[in-house]
């Protein structure tokens, strides 16, 4: 049984967050998942957000380099898919 609960998505008050857990239930990344942990201390999700918005989804960073993060991050912690 998980020991870390879900933020229910409707339970999401500030305006910043929520989009970005639709933005997350849009495109997958980061998953939707992982955003309802973080979103329990709403300063680390908005400092996890900022990077990744920059950097991924603003294309500071090219595709081809996000797969090779994708496969580094998948082959690290031993993820087969």
């Amino acid at each position: 049984m998980a020991r870390i609960s879900y933020i229910d998505p409707d339970a999401i008050a500030d305006p910043e967050l929520a989009q970005d857990m639709e933005d997350s239930r849009l495109y997958g990344t980061p998953r939707p998942e992982t955003q309802a942990i973080r979103f329990h201390v709403p300063d680390v999700a908005k400092a996890f957000m900022l990077p990744w918005k920059t950097l991924f989804r603003q294309g500071l960073v090219e595709h081809p380099l996000k797969e090779l993060c994708r496969v580094y991050v998948s082959k690290t912690i031993d993820c087969d898919y």
